[in-house]
C-alpha cells in the first residue's frame, strides 16, 4: 500500500465515496457508475456538512430527509450511508445487487437503514421529496408552539436530466412551487447525459427559466467539484423561506475516467479493471486495496454521527419541555408519528334507503376524519368523489394547516406526493379520482405496494354506470389490472354499509395500501350486509330460502342485481345463493375451510357477476361456472340503459343461472 498524495480533507474523502463506488460495481458486475462518480462531492457535502440526521437512528422524527430520486445511482447513497456510520457495512457493499443483499439495484425503504424512499422508475423520487416536504410544513403548522418547534427539517434530494424530464416530476414540481414548499431543496445533477445519448439530443429547455416560472428559486453552481459552492448554494436555498429551491449542478458523469467521461457509456455497467485503474490514478488515488477507507476519512466522518447525537439529545430535551407544557397535543403528536392511532368501529346510521357508495364515502371520510390524522385530496374531482373533510381547509402557501389538498389535474404526481406523505410519518394519507384514471397513477399505486405503505385510494365511477361519458371513461379492465398488483387491497363494496366497513379496513391496515371503488349511482342500503363478511372479503348476503343449488357471486352494484335474481328464481322453486364478494385479496386470505363454506366445491352451478373483465373469476366460477362480464370497451349513453343492453338485469341474470343449470344437469 502506497501513501495517498491527496492534501484536502474533502477531497479524499469524496475520492473515497468514488473508488468505494467503483469497487462496488465492478465486484458486481453490474450497476452504474456515473452518477456516483459525478455527484459524489454533492452526496459528501450534503451529509457531512449540511443535514441534520443521526445514523444511530435513522427514525428520529426531527431528521432532514434526504431521496435519491436518481434511484439507478443508488451505490452513491450506500457508500455514503457506510461512511456516515448508518448500519450499512463494507460486507454490504461488496454484496452490492447481489440476492437477500441490503443494498440492492434500487434503493428500497425498509431493507437498507437510512433510505428513506423506495426509488427506481425516474421522477417518482422527486414527486415523493414533495410529499415529504408538505408532510414536514403540515405538521410543523399543527404542532409547533412559541419556542417549540418540535417539527422543523429540510427535506432534499439528488435527482437528474432523464427523473426532469418524466411527467410526474412535472406535474409535482408545479404543485410545490404552488405551495412554496420553502423547505424543500434539489440538487440536480446536470451533467447533459442520458442513457441513450446526450441530453440535447431529446431535450433543449431552459430549466431556469422553466422552474423559475413555476414559482422555485433557481441556482446554478458551475462545477460540481466545487465542494464550497455547493454548500453556499444549498445555504442560500436554505434562507428562502416562501419557495422551493433547485440547485442546477453543472457535473460531469463518470467524472475521472479518461476513456468514458461526459459520455452515456459511462452511464450504467462496469468499466472493468483497466478503466478503473486510470479512474483511481485520475484521482490521484495511490491505495491499491479493494474497498479501502483511509484512517483521515474515518475520522472525518466521525463527526456526523456525534453531532447528529448531540442534535438528537437537544430535540429529546425540547420535546420533554414540550410535553409538559403541551401534554394532550405531545401525545397526539407521537402516536401519530408511530401511526399509533384509536380507531373505533365506524357505526353510521345511513338514513336513506338508497345511497350511492361514493357518498357513502364521503359520510364515512367525514364520520372518522377528527379521530385520525388524514389528509388528501382529489386530482381535480373532490365533488365527485366526494373526498373534502368538511370543516378544514385546503393547504395553500399561505396555510399548511388544512387536511385538504387541491392536487389539480395531477393523477400520477397526486399518488406520488401521497407516497411521500405516508413515508413522513404522522400523517395517514388517501387520493380521490375517477376508477378509468387509475392507469395514469399505476406505477405510483405498485410504489406504495412495495414500500408496504397503508394508503388509501379512493376510486369512483367504477363502471359503464358512467353513462354518457363513454368508453374513455367508463372503466372496464381496471378492476382486472388492479387485482393482478401484489400487496394491494382492493374492495369493491356494494352499498353504504360495506363502503364503512371498507373504510374501517383500510384505517386498520399497517402495510397494505387499499384501493376503495366506488358507484356513483345510488344503491340500495342493504340490512344484511355484514361487516365481518366483507373483511374476510365474501360473504353470503343473501342465503336461498330453500335448499340452493347454486351461487350467484356480485360485486359492488352488481350485488343489488343478483338479489333480485334470486327473488325471480326463488318464483320458480329454483333457489340460490348471492354471494358479496367485495375484496378477491381478502377472500383468498382466509382459510380453506371458510372459503369452501362459501364456494362449496360440490356445487358447479356458479355465476359471476361484474360489470368489468372476465380476468380471473374462473378462479372462482370453477371449470363449470359462467360469467356475465365486460371484454370489450363500452359506449355513450344513459347508464342504465347500456347496462339492460349488456344484460345487466335481474330477468337477464336469472335466466343466465338457470341456463348454466341445465348445461351442467346434462
Amino acid at each position: 500500500m502506497r501513501t495517498q498524495t491527496i492534501e484536502k480533507i474533502s477531497d479524499l474523502s469524496v475520492a473515497t465515496i468514488r473508488t468505494l463506488a467503483i469497487d462496488s460495481v465492478e465486484n458486481a458486475n453490474h450497476g452504474h457508475l456515473g452518477m456516483p462518480l459525478g455527484a459524489a462531492p454533492m452526496g459528501y457535502t450534503l451529509f457531512k456538512n449540511v443535514m441534520n440526521h443521526n445514523p444511530e437512528n435513522p427514525h428520529w422524527y426531527n431528521r432532514d430527509r434526504f431521496v435519491l430520486t436518481s434511484g439507478h445511482g443508488s451505490v452513491l447513497l450506500y457508500t455514503l450511508l457506510h461512511l456516515s456510520g448508518y448500519e450499512v457495512s463494507i460486507d454490504d457493499l461488496k454484496t452490492f445487487r447481489k440476492l437477500g443483499s441490503i443494498t440492492p439495484g434500487h434503493p428500497e425503504v425498509d431493507i437498507t437503514p437510512g433510505v428513506e424512499a423506495t426509488t427506481g422508475p425516474l421522477g417518482q423520487g422527486l414527486a415523493m421529496t414533495i410529499g415529504l416536504a408538505l408532510a414536514e410544513a403540515h405538521l410543523a403548522e399543527k404542532y409547533n408552539k412559541p419556542d417549540f418547534d418540535i417539527v422543523d427539517h429540510y427535506t432534499y434530494t439528488i435527482c437528474g436530466d432523464g427523473d426532469l424530464m418524466e411527467g410526474v416530476a412535472q406535474e409535482s414540481v408545479s404543485l410545490a412551487g404552488h405551495l412554496g414548499l420553502g423547505k424543500l431543496i434539489v440538487l440536480y445533477d446536470s451533467n447533459d447525459v442520458c442513457s441513450d445519448g446526450d441530453l440535447s439530443d431529446t431535450n433543449s429547455e431552459d430549466v431556469q427559466k422553466k422552474y423559475g416560472s413555476m414559482g422555485w428559486q433557481v441556482i446554478r453552481v458551475e462545477d460540481g467539484n466545487d465542494i464550497n459552492e455547493i454548500e453556499k448554494a444549498i445555504q442560500s436555498g436554505k434562507e428562502e423561506k416562501n419557495k422551493p429551491t433547485l440547485i442546477e449542478v453543472k457535473t460531469i458523469i463518470g467524472f475521472g475516467s479518461p476513456n468514458k467521461s461526459g459520455t452515456a457509456a459511462i452511464h450504467s455497467n462496469p468499466v472493468g479493471p483497466e478503466e478503473s485503474d486510470l479512474i483511481r490514478k485520475a484521482y490521484g488515488w495511490d491505495f491499491t486495496e479493494d474497498f479501502y477507507i483511509p484512517d483521515e476519512v474515518k475520522k472525518d466522518f466521525s463527526a456526523i454521527c456525534e453531532n447528529g447525537r448531540a442534535s438528537e439529545t437537544e430535540w429529546g430535551n425540547l420535546l420533554e419541555a414540550y410535553q409538559r407544557e403541551y401534554p394532550e397535543l405531545s401525545k397526539e403528536f407521537l402516536a401519530s408519528m408511530e401511526n399509533n392511532f384509536e380507531v373505533e368501529e365506524i357505526n353510521i346510521n345511513f338514513e336513506k334507503e338508497k345511497v350511492a357508495t361514493r357518498s357513502a364515502s364521503g359520510e364515512v371520510l367525514n364520520a372518522i376524519a377528527d379521530k385520525i390524522p388524514l389528509i388528501g385530496g382529489s386530482a381535480d374531482l373532490a365533488s365527485s368523489n366526494k373526498t373534502t373533510i368538511n370543516g378544514s381547509n385546503f393547504i395553500s402557501r399561505n396555510d399548511y394547516s388544512g387536511r385538504n389538498i387541491n392536487y389539480g389535474v395531477r393523477e400520477f404526481g397526486m399518488a406520488s406526493i401521497a407516497n411521500g406523505l405516508a413515508l413522513h410519518g404522522g400523517l395517514k394519507p388517501y387520493t380521490g379520482t375517477f376508477l378509468v384514471f387509475s392507469d395514469y397513477m399505476r406505477s405510483a399505486i405498485r410504489i406504495s405496494s412495495i414500500m408496504n405503505k397503508p394508503l388509501i385510494y379512493i376510486f369512483t365511477h367504477d363502471s359503464i354506470m358512467l353513462g354518457q361519458d363513454g368508453p374513455t371513461h367508463q372503466p372496464v379492465e381496471h378492476l382486472a389490472s388492479l387485482r393482478a398488483m401484489p400487496n394491494l387491497n382492493i374492495i369493491r363494496p356494494a352499498d353504504a354499509n360495506e363502503t364503512a366497513a371498507a373504510w374501517e379496513i383500510a384505517i386498520h391496515s399497517k402495510e397494505t395500501p387499499t384501493a376503495i371503488v366506488l358507484g356513483r349511482h345510488d344503491v340500495p342500503v342493504l340490512e344484511t350486509a355484514d361487516k365481518e363478511g366483507v373483511k374476510k372479503g365474501a360473504y353470503i348476503i343473501s342465503k336461498g330460502n330453500g335448499k340452493a343449488t347454486g351461487k350467484i357471486i356480485a360485486t359492488g352494484s352488481e350485488v343489488e342485481l343478483a338479489i333480485k335474481a334470486q327473488a325471480i328464481l326463488e318464483k320458480e322453486e329454483v333457489y340460490v345463493d348471492v354471494i358479496s364478494m367485495p375484496s378477491w385479496e381478502l377472500f383468498l386470505k382466509q382459510d380453506d375451510a371458510y372459503k369452501n363454506e362459501i364456494l362449496r366445491k360440490e356445487i358447479k352451478n356458479i355465476l359471476a357477476v361484474e360489470m368489468g373483465s372476465s380476468i380471473g373469476w374462473r378462479e372462482f366460477v370453477g371449470a363449470d361456472g359462467d360469467m356475465l362480464t365486460i371484454n370489450h370497451f363500452g359506449e355513450s349513453g344513459d347508464g342504465q340503459e347500456l347496462a339492460g343492453k349488456l344484460g345487466y338485469y335481474p330477468e337477464n341474470i336469472a335466466d343466465r343461472f338457470k341456463r348454466l343449470e341445465e348445461k351442467n344437469s346434462r
